[in-house]
């Protein structure tokens, strides 16, 4: 999937255009994420999400049958175009996000059934002198490129899977609109919203039957990795107020 915060320039791969492309490995400059504040996370990655970023909901566009599209997002910042993970060129976790790390690559729909392997041409780590080929000198995909697509096949039948979870919470109404609010050192407030979480009221007042259901598919082990998750929101909070305080410092009197 596409995200115009990090993918600045895709380009669908071509065996012309990007025959003699190399990529230096591995991506050590996050500063690329500097501007993302949040990502959507597969259901499969939840475990390890949740020990570090706090997951919520989001409405992603619509389904085919007209409903609400819900995915679920690791938020990175308390502010648009803010990402307090990002510190200079490193990562301030240890678990890196599925989609993120496989940047600079990414997947672009092109109708119901195919997709199209994507570069984002913007990153400098690609050249035509130094790094790992894309493509041997017979054209043909390099074993990099090979596994990088299967990767993102991969992580395209988790987004899918991801998706029909998405699907069933909305089904049952176990979601609502939630908020975080954090003081600041000097007394204003600063507050989260346009998320999602699941109802905790809700979720204990299904019938047993649907618990069972959501026991055996999976779901409700998730739904609680996602409330575990909030609490990180406290970790976005402080790192939110050190890096204002950090920001009124530096700025001159007038």
């Amino acid at each position: 999937m596409i995200n115009q915060k990090l993918h600045l320039q895709p380009q669908a791969l071509d065996t012309n255009l990007h025959r003699q492309l190399k990529l230096k490995l591995p991506l050590t400059d996050w500063s690329v994420a500097k501007r993302l504040n949040a990502m959507f996370v597969a259901a499969a990655e939840f475990g390890d999400v949740c020990r570090e970023y706090p997951i919520v909901f989001i409405k992603a566009g619509q389904e085919e049958d007209g409903s609400d599209a819900i995915a679920p997002v690791a938020v990175f910042g308390l502010t648009q175009d803010d990402n307090l993970y990002v510190s200079g060129a490193d990562w301030r976790a240890q678990y890196v996000p599925a989609v993120l790390r496989a940047y600079p690559f990414c997947m672009a729909r092109i109708d119901a059934e195919r997709f199209a392997i994507c570069i984002d041409r913007s990153y400098a780590g690609f050249s035509e002198t130094e790094g790992v080929p894309l493509f041997e000198g017979d054209a043909q995909a390099s074993e990099m490129l090979k596994a990088m697509t299967t990767n993102l096949e991969n992580l395209e039948g988790e987004v899918q899977r991801t998706r029909m979870i998405g699907k069933r919470l909305l089904e049952l109404d176990l979601l609502r609109e939630m908020r975080f609010d954090t003081t600041m050192p000097d007394g204003r407030q600063h507050t989260v919203d346009g998320f999602l979480t699941v109802d905790d009221k809700k979720v204990t007042e299904l019938p047993e039957a649907t618990v069972m259901e959501l026991h055996r598919n999976g779901i409700l082990g998730l739904i609680h990795l996602h409330w575990v998750s909030i609490g990180n929101m406290r970790r976005l909070a402080d790192w939110y107020t050190q890096r204002t305080l950090g920001s009124a410092a530096a700025t001159p009197a007038a």
